[in-house]
């Protein structure tokens, strides 16, 4: 029993004394270190570029506006005068457009309170059908106008005029507002005395506008003999491009 456990103890003496030989045998520890990324240097700029082209989209909106006692009076009058603009819109446009409702209210109409009164009161009531026309044949813009006024319409809101497809003119804008970004990046290069590298980072965005146009329907309502002249403005498709250089 003596002899087994002088066995174990010198064991344990053998091998506690070898961890620190095992250490130093593999050498110290070291810990990673860590490399914070490495930014380049850059410059960004901004180009700007537009297209100017003729429209070949017009896009008008009226309205029929009627007033009566009641409610009923209002609608009915309202649905009766609407369907005949419709009618003329419909037949003057033919299969050069389409046409569609946008909007119906029917709500009261109230007076002024005195200073006695507390609430006003409702004096009668007040029906509106809006109506909105597409139409590629730039030149219907005038007559639509005039067949819609001499039919009852009574409110011409708006006119403007679009692109059906403005992806082309886009992409011409994108182009030109590149080449400003480039211009613009070399200028600035040349006066910092750096020199440009390649592209970091790129992005673009652009927006159609279209001109629009108020049409003048209750001035022609008193001359409806005289045609309603439109002449359209050419649609600005403008782009802008951003870009980040590296530099040296």
């Amino acid at each position: 029993m003596e002899k087994k456990l002088a066995a174990v103890i010198a064991l344990t003496a053998v091998v506690i004394c070898g961890v620190p030989m095992l250490a130093r045998a593999q050498g110290p520890m070291t810990m990673p270190v860590y490399a914070p990324p490495i930014v380049p240097h850059t410059i960004e700029v901004v180009g700007h570029g537009e297209v100017r082209i003729s429209p070949d989209l017009a896009l008008l909106d009226f309205a029929v506006e009627t007033h009566a006692h009641t409610a009923d009076q209002a609608a009915r009058g309202n649905a009766n005068l609407a369907q005949k603009v419709k009618q003329a819109i419909q037949s003057k446009l033919g299969d050069k457009g389409k046409m569609w409702t946008v909007g119906y209210n029917l709500f009261p109409d109230y007076s002024n309170p005195r200073p006695a009164e507390q609430t006003p009161k409702v004096i009668g009531y007040r029906a509106t059908n809006s109506v909105h026309v597409e139409t590629g044949a730039i030149d219907l813009a005038g007559p639509l106008i005039d067949a819609a006024i001499a039919a009852g319409a009574n409110r011409a809101d708006s006119i403007a005029f679009g692109l059906r497809d403005e992806s082309k003119a886009r992409n011409e804008a994108i182009v030109k507002a590149s080449k400003d970004a480039q211009a613009q990046a070399q200028a600035l290069a040349s006066a910092l005395g750096v020199k440009l590298k390649a592209v970091f980072h790129a992005t673009t965005e652009g927006g159609e506008r279209p001109i629009p146009m108020m049409a003048r329907g209750m001035a022609l309502a008193a001359a409806p003999n005289v045609p309603t002249p439109i002449q359209p403005s050419e649609v600005t498709v403008p782009a802008t491009v951003s870009l980040s250089y590296e530099i040296e």
